[in-house]
């Protein structure tokens, strides 16, 4: 101790009335055995409930060993959530830095841990003892620490109901700084006394600092979070030493009367604990007390170790066991799906945010991630900041003993992540493929749905004795997606942003400052496709009729209805089929909606009371579903909800095409097997409203599927006449490994070169083309994601600024076939691109001009916002949307695909190519399927509709004349200096159209009836497509 350091810290001291004062009498004990009595009493009650519940479980087995054939406990128990369960969730909630409350929660502990150690400072400079009398009434800081104390309190119950081990939670870390503060705050009221004593262990709390900042999103990469955990450890070591050092040496010994204390300040304490880590030791201050020096004893074992090494390193060496190497502990009457594969802090992050979106309804789900190594810094946050909900296990899915950890046979569905940017997407799905197959094994019933990145590997999932697509199973083909995503676009362009926004969760939310484009463009893209039961007033109602009263009455959107057959064995998903189906009772509609919510009108809907915006079903409608049968509806179904051809009175003439053939399923325009150099084209071709695909790759590059590009553009609701020629521009002997998949459809034309040469863009008439496509099938191995996408990058911008007609230069040397433009297109930039790339960030190449915000994301920006450009990140909502619903992933598979047969699948298992087939009414009924379009008002069938006019008004004049079902519009942005349309999905009945608005509809398939017949003239002398 230094040489002026004073003594007596225990005299009487004499103060002024109702001030501090040291007492001769201490009763330190009575504080140090309320905490020890307090966690001794709630130990030997946890202990003690965990020996009657052991003693109660072995009794219950020995009884059923007695009784083989008694019900077991869970047979005959209700499958409900128990009220203990209900609190538990209720305070992980609480707890959970997933929601707002729960973040400010954990937010206001830290904040008033460290008041609480200032008010300790603060007493610590006040009192010149360790213990002291005085009235609690009249002192404030101590009244205010109280407070502070009942805070800690509640929050100390709330972690209590919250844990899932109560003896793990009675011996943790904070429960041991709530049990050595919060009881002696009690006793100083009782005494009328104030000991400073172990106030200072709420600095521990500091280490949960860096949790805080996770969940607030302040603190995103590993070297942050390493960084500010290192800092927080070091500070409350620093303090911890400090506190223990001033309460030992202010004290003194108790087996010596306290005689030996010694007056030393707080700051002095800190300053003798840094010097002590740093191993300087200047010997100007030192412990004077025998509890004081075997402290220091101990503290520098701890603390040399730890200031000369990064505290995470330590933990790794003292805990060897992963604390991810437990069990899932399921709750009683919970759900929980299993999530393996591809985990990463990206996917993960990207999956939880659509599963556990807020619009989806009741998502009382828990995550279990099972994957081969430990999360990063990264991940870990993420996992904490849904802790309720998600939990993480090291494993693999290929063991056994892992599945079991995982409770796999009592999961709901188990989802498997493919790495969408892997260098050989063959082995990634073969992995993934051998994933289900340990799946299966293990578990005959589990449903799985599996991520899969080539079209070619579906068949392999046909192998599996288990697989079974009837009852959940199902397979999300990336490829497949994609490409099918914009094969639609270039028939209806920006159809892709409008299906994407679909089955995406995304919340609507806008401001003041908000452009009025991108407000109506927001608002559609938190559009989402939902399903309930329709309900009874709709029984005998075509899907028009109901539909119109969806629009009309509910401000719904029904898209499409779930179909049973006669037999009752089979169902199937009708898009809108006009009046040749009549709803039945409890039929299942499909809508697109903001919300869960919104869509449950419908099923409460009644038309004799008037029940248009009921959450509850009214009275009269509890009574019609008693009886199966509604007194507002007289007309019948007639029995028939199977689409036959003799029901509609069409013959195999009716149905075909003089100029087709189809292929056995009769979903496809067919042709004989093309020889592969006889479709190359030369530089003089007189291609018109064609489509045109820029294809990066070379004759190693893994194969993409274009099968799947050409099948949507080649579906057999299209007349001979409306079929666009399809114009490759890519590698010879990659085309030549693609040619097979593809040589049986008609219209296609190979050209070999580099998409990059203009001269090649030239011979392909690309001016006078509909759309451009532009992909790549190689794959970057370059550490800079950036330029994964520079070719697909630098051919958009090529074409942009390419010249045509009047204001193409001058250059004789050019053959004339070259040089002739159409006088339609003068600059590249009018021609509708739609670019495919693997990074989102790489967005902000393709329109140097656009006004988007940096790192905006990608929904957010003006080319997906115009249906431009298209990546495949947008398809990881869909592992999410075959979870929720079957039905809606097989519209969205419909409708994009161009049509989806078992038959189809089969043949590509066996590595077949398409055959022809018979013109037979029952295999020509699939022209019938509805399809996609977009018509422009003011021309054709909607001449009449101009400014001024609604998208109701419209979409009830398309449904009643002719059966169309309006989507959304694509409309021209006025806004700014850019001219581009963007995509509206579902705007209000009380939207104004504009009269240079087009619009996305689904056309009813019939052959040779007027509307066919006006869809192929507008198909014949359609103008081209451009971006205004």
């Amino acid at each position: 101790m230094s040489a002026n350091a004073t003594n007596g810290a225990s005299g009487n001291g004499t103060t002024k009335a109702g001030e501090q004062r040291c007492p001769s009498t201490r009763y330190w004990y009575v504080f140090m055995l309320s905490s020890l009595i307090t966690f001794a009493v709630g130990l030997t009650l946890i202990v003690a409930w965990k020996i009657v519940k052991w003693c109660w479980k072995t009794y219950i087995q020995d009884a059923r060993k007695l009784r083989p054939n008694a019900p077991a406990a869970e047979e005959t128990g209700a499958e409900s959530v128990g009220w203990m369960t209900e609190a538990k969730d209720w305070a992980g909630e609480l707890l959970s830095g997933q929601r707002k409350l729960g973040r400010l929660l954990n937010s206001a502990v830290l904040i008033l841990s460290v008041a609480s150690v200032v008010l300790y400072l603060v007493d610590t400079e006040r009192f010149k003892c360790v213990e002291t009398i005085g009235p609690w009434k009249e002192n404030v800081l101590q009244q205010i620490d109280f407070a502070f104390n009942m805070f800690f309190l509640i929050h100390f119950i709330i972690r209590f109901v919250a844990a899932a081990d109560k003896l793990v939670f009675w011996m943790d870390l904070f429960s041991l700084v709530d049990f050595a503060t919060i009881p002696p705050a009690f006793v100083a009221i009782y005494l009328d006394r104030n000991w400073l004593g172990l106030r200072f262990t709420r600095t521990l709390r500091i280490i949960a600092f860096t949790d805080v900042l996770q969940h607030l999103k302040f603190l995103k990469t590993s070297t942050s979070i390493r960084l500010c955990h290192l800092i927080c450890s070091l500070v409350a070591l620093w303090i911890m030493g400090s506190g223990f050092v001033h309460l030992l040496e202010n004290s003194g010994d108790p087996f010596l009367a306290f005689r030996n204390a010694v007056r030393l300040s707080f700051w002095d304490c800190m300053y003798f604990t840094m010097v002590t880590m740093a191993t300087v030791g200047y010997g100007d201050i030192y412990c004077v007390t025998t509890l004081g020096k075997l402290f220091i004893v101990f503290f520098i074992l701890g603390a040399l170790a730890m200031f000369a090494n990064f505290i995470p390193e330590i933990a790794d060496i003292i805990g060897e066991r992963s604390p991810y190497r437990g069990s899932y502990k399921k709750q009683h009457g919970k759900k929980h799906i299993v999530l393996c594969g591809h985990i990463t802090t990206e996917s993960v992050s990207n999956f939880i945010s659509d599963f556990l979106h807020k619009e989806r309804e009741d998502v009382d789900v828990d995550i279990v991630i099972l994957n081969s190594h430990e999360p990063d810094l990264e991940l870990q946050g993420l996992v904490k900041r849904y802790f309720t909900q998600v939990e993480f296990f090291l494993g693999t899915i290929m063991n056994t003993s892992d599945l079991a950890r995982v409770k796999m046979s009592e999961a709901d569905a188990c989802l498997i992540l493919a790495n969408k940017y892997c260098s050989d997407p063959d082995a990634e799905d073969a992995a993934n493929i051998m994933r289900v197959i340990s799946i299966k094994n293990y578990c005959v019933r589990m449903k799985v749905v599996v991520q899969l990145l080539q079209y070619h590997s579906k068949a392999y999932l046909l192998n599996i004795p288990n697989w079974d697509w009837l009852h959940g199973d199902d397979a999300v083909c990336l490829a497949e997606l994609k490409l099918g995503f914009m094969a639609q676009s270039c028939l209806a362009p920006g159809f892709s942003t409008f299906m994407a926004n679909l089955f995406t969760m995304r919340s609507y939310k806008v401001n003041s400052k908000t452009p009025k484009w991108q407000s109506d463009y927001l608002r559609g893209s938190g559009m989402e496709m939902y399903s309930t039961c329709l309900s009874p007033t709709f029984e005998g109602l075509t899907f028009a009729e109901a539909a119109r009263i969806c629009m009309e009455d509910l401000n719904l959107f029904l898209i499409a209805i779930e179909v049973r057959r006669e037999d009752a064995t089979d169902k199937y998903i009708a898009i809108n089929p006009g009046s040749s189906i009549a709803i039945r009772i409890n039929t299942q509609g499909f809508f697109i909606a903001q919300s869960a919510e919104e869509v449950k009108v419908a099923s409460h809907y009644c038309k004799s009371c008037q029940n248009k915006g009921r959450k509850k079903p009214c009275p009269c409608l509890m009574r019609c579903l008693k009886m199966k049968l509604d007194p507002c509806i007289c007309a019948s179904t007639n029995g028939n909800n199977k689409l036959e051809p003799h029901s509609l009175g069409l013959t195999s003439e009716d149905l075909s095409d003089s100029e087709s053939l189809y292929d056995t399923t009769g979903m496809f325009h067919w042709c004989a097997e093309q020889p592969f150099r006889s479709c190359v084209i030369d530089r003089k071709s007189n291609l018109q409203n064609h489509v045109v695909v820029c294809l990066f790759a070379d004759g190693h590059s893994p194969l993409i599927g274009l099968q799947n590009f050409v099948m949507p553009l080649r579906a057999s609701n299209f007349s001979y006449g409306e079929l666009k020629h399809i114009v490759f521009i890519s590698d010879a002997e990659y085309l030549h490994r693609e040619w097979k998949a593809i040589c049986n459809f008609p219209l296609i034309s190979l050209l070999f070169g580099s998409p990059l040469n203009r001269i090649n863009l030239r011979a392909v008439n690309i001016d006078q083309c509909d759309a451009c496509v532009i992909l790549s099938a190689r794959k970057s191995y370059t550490e800079d994601s950036a330029l994964a996408d520079k070719e697909v990058i630098l051919c958009s911008l090529n074409i942009k600024a390419m010249k045509f007609g009047s204001s193409m230069p001058k250059m004789n040397n050019l053959p004339s076939a070259i040089t002739n433009a159409s006088k339609t297109v003068t600059n590249g930039s009018d021609i509708f691109l739609i670019t495919e790339i693997g990074n989102d960030q790489n967005v902000q190449f393709l329109d140097q001009d656009d006004e988007d915000i940096p790192d905006a994301q990608l929904y957010m920006t003006q080319p997906f916002a115009c249906g431009t450009v298209f990546t495949v990140s947008v398809l990881d909502s869909l592992v999410s949307t075959a979870f929720f619903s079957d039905n809606s992933l097989a519209i969205i598979r419909t409708l994009i695909t161009g049509g989806f047969t078992p038959e189809l699948e089969y043949r590509q298992a066996e590595g077949l190519t398409i055959d022809h087939g018979e013109s037979s009414p029952e295999i020509l009924i699939n022209r019938l399927r509805c399809r996609i379009t977009q018509f422009s008002l003011g021309s054709g069938l909607f001449h009449a509709f101009s400014d001024g006019q609604t998208f109701g008004e419209l979409f009830l004049f398309a449904l009643e004349s002719h059966g169309i079902l309006c989507l959304g519009l694509y409309r021209l942005q006025k806004e700014g200096s850019n001219r581009r349309r963007f995509v509206i999905t579902n705007p209000p009945k009380n939207f104004l159209l504009a009269k240079d608005d087009k619009f996305y509809c689904l056309c009813p398939g019939n052959p040779g009836n007027k509307l066919q017949n006006s869809l192929n003239r507008e198909a014949a002398g359609k103008p081209l497509v451009t971006i205004e």
